[in-house]
């Protein structure tokens, strides 16, 4: 007679498997919860102590440890192997279904006993399992119980979906590991170390048609785009995700009421206003040729006025809080506009992960606007009052820009930017091209120190009256006198933001 171990934290489908199991003639083996479970539903089923001749001890600690259970798992189905079991009256064991205790959900919840929740039984003996599937077969997800009494029904599964459900069984094991290593380590990454990462969706494509794709969760994080609701419209892609996570990054370093267009991850149209209409007019007067195609997110409600005229151009995706319900009326107009509702309150992770052939980037995420300790005016002339707020605003919207990253505003609003340019002075004269007659009597934010002078004197050429930069150049001294030479402001942070 076949046997099988079941010991499940998902009881979803357990006692239908269970009972399917029985029908193909299977003794079934369990412990605790499952047991009980099993019981309780009329199932024949044995205590694993019947089988160890050993109650639990330490509140459960210890209760599948013990060679009767895996020396019956990991046996071979060969002569020397099932002699070593006659010998020490040892049954093979041919199916293990086990998953394991909700240790995310846990820490996820911040209650006390994570510790607890920490399963040592489980994963060793889907380890075993797994190492041992040509003859053991191992079941993590109750997904996967219909084909597997399937499979069995015909007489045995083929290698083929042994091996992929052993493979399933060490990704579940390794993706549990994850979640305790993180936990335990407090956000600092040891020498060592396993990334927990879940598929969520598979994609359309990637970057391009050709390219395959697909979402996936870091561990326990969530976050606001990828969590968020999606009202309408197609499926997000591989694109999408990427615009409106800059979109919605950059609105959250932005005062409210604000609005952010962006296109291929650059911002292309950036304001702050007294209200949200006004704020995503003046982001769409600021490049009106970019923002067609391109990602809006807003920092407010979208109400009936401004949803009817978000509707008015062609937009991939709109990014807010919320919508009025006469508002989404509006937009159920345009059927491929997908509109996202944002949870503001979603905390994200600390880590950016960038991947190299080989392996990976990590850094923390660039958290920082400005160190006000840092900041200082090295010029004769100060900024004035609405230059000052102009300079920061500017200073944001720029840490969110490609490097080598040039953004021109006047008012609150963004008149030029120049982004991921190989040089720095053409970052400043395509931002200034675009900006045209707008340059004249805007601020200009550098992502990092002019290198020479010639990106202030093109600057000053076009009507702008005051900048703001790293500082650290060689040539600062060059710059600054550049600056006094020409009547401009200029702010040195002593904070960099590149973004490459």
């Amino acid at each position: 007679m076949p046997r099988a171990l079941i010991s499940v934290s998902d009881k979803a489908g357990l006692t239908s498997f269970a009972a399917g199991l029985l029908k193909l003639g299977f003794e079934l083996l369990s412990t605790g919860g499952t047991y009980q479970v099993l019981t309780e539903a009329g199932l024949v089923v044995r205590p694993v102590s019947d089988i160890t001749g050993f109650p639990e001890i330490l509140s459960g600690r210890v209760k599948t440890l013990h060679p009767r259970l895996h020396g019956g798992i990991l046996a071979k189905r060969e002569a020397g192997h099932l002699g070593e079991l006659a010998a020490h009256d040892i049954t093979p064991i041919d199916l293990v279904a086990v998953n394991l205790y909700p240790f995310r959900q846990v820490v996820a919840a911040g209650l006390p006993e994570a510790l607890e929740q920490i399963d040592i039984g489980g994963p060793t003996m889907l380890r075993a399992a797994a190492k041992n599937f040509p003859y053991v077969m191992v079941v993590v997800d109750p997904e996967d119980y219909a084909e597997v009494l399937a499979h069995l029904g015909q007489g045995a599964a083929d290698e083929t979906f042994r091996r992929r459900l052993a493979a399933k069984a060490f990704a579940h094991t390794a993706a549990y590991d994850a979640a305790i290593t993180s936990y335990l380590s407090q956000g600092e990454l040891p020498d060592e170390t396993a990334l927990e990462l879940r598929q969520l969706a598979e994609l359309r494509y990637g970057e391009n048609p050709h390219q395959r794709a697909s979402l996936w969760r870091l561990g326990s994080e969530r976050g606001p785009v990828i969590d968020a609701e999606i009202l309408q419209g197609k499926a997000m892609s591989y694109n999408n995700y990427l615009d409106a996570e800059a979109a919605w990054n950059l609105l959250c370093d932005l005062p409210s009421p604000a609005a952010v267009a962006v296109k291929h991850a650059n911002p292309c149209g950036v304001a702050v206003a007294k209200t949200p209409l006004e704020a995503y007019h003046k982001a769409h007067a600021a490049d009106p040729v970019s923002i067609f195609g391109g990602i809006v997110a807003l920092s407010e409600t979208v109400t009936l006025e401004l949803a009817e005229e978000l509707q008015r151009i062609f937009l991939e995706i709109v990014l807010a809080p919320d919508y009025e319900p006469a508002a989404l009326a509006v937009l159920a107009k345009k059927k491929n506009l997908r509109l996202l509702r944002i949870d503001e309150q979603i905390q994200t992770g600390q880590l950016e992960l960038r991947r190299l052939r080989g392996g990976l980037l990590l850094q923390t995420f660039d958290e920082v606007l400005l160190d006000e300790a840092q900041v200082r005016v090295v010029t004769n002339r100060q900024p004035s009052e609405q230059e000052w707020r102009d300079l920061r605003f500017a200073w944001t919207v720029c840490k969110h820009a490609r490097s080598n990253a040039i953004v021109l505003v006047q008012g609150g609003v963004t008149t030029g930017i120049g982004a991921g340019q190989v040089s720095r002075i053409w970052a400043v004269e395509q931002a200034i091209r675009l900006a045209g007659e707008r340059a004249a009597g805007s601020v200009l934010a550098s992502d990092a120190f002019f290198p020479f002078d010639d990106g202030v004197r093109a600057a000053a050429a076009a009507g702008v009256t005051a900048l703001i930069q790293p500082g650290g150049a060689q040539r600062d001294q060059e710059v600054i006198a550049a600056c006094d030479e020409l009547g401009l402001a200029l702010v040195m942070t002593g904070v960099r933001h590149f973004r490459h």
